[in-house]
């Protein structure tokens, strides 16, 4: 596996899920094929499940309920669990992201891959070794 790794917001993984093009199924394949690793925590994990999950969401894909668990399952398998043992807590105008930026936090050198909004820049959070992705995914 190469040295690539990322963190890929829930956003990213629905994209890459509901259309195939774009950056985000782009990302989906690095991952499946083994050149890049996708990070997650368990809260990570539990949104991602959750999101999937969700009916709108899976209308919006093309795979079928059958296909989607198995690409999902796919995924998982090409992750790597980091435990995430400090809550940083930055108050990001979304709460809901919290999670992630502690996971960037724990994993030290992962860009995170967020698609809409880059609340993690407008928090101004300053780790010196969390990097993001500026591009717009999807």
């Amino acid at each position: 596996m190469s040295g690539s790794r990322v963190i890929l917001d829930s956003n990213v993984l629905v994209s890459a899920f509901t259309s195939s093009e774009g950056a985000s199924r782009q990302v989906l394949r690095r991952v499946l094929n083994g050149l890049a690793e996708a990070l997650i925590s368990v809260p990570l994990f539990s949104e991602y499940e959750a999101i999937i999950s969700r009916p709108e969401t899976q209308r919006r894909c093309p795979l079928t309920a059958a296909e989607q668990i198995r690409l999902f399952d796919a995924f998982l398998s090409r992750t790597q669990l980091i435990e995430v043992y400090y809550r940083w807590r930055p108050n990001l105008p979304d709460e809901g992201d919290n999670h992630v930026l502690e996971l960037a936090v724990a994993a030290g050198d992962a860009p995170l891959l967020p698609t809409i909004g880059l609340t993690f820049v407008a928090a101004n959070c300053d780790f010196h070794r969390l990097s993001y992705s500026r591009r717009r995914l999807g």
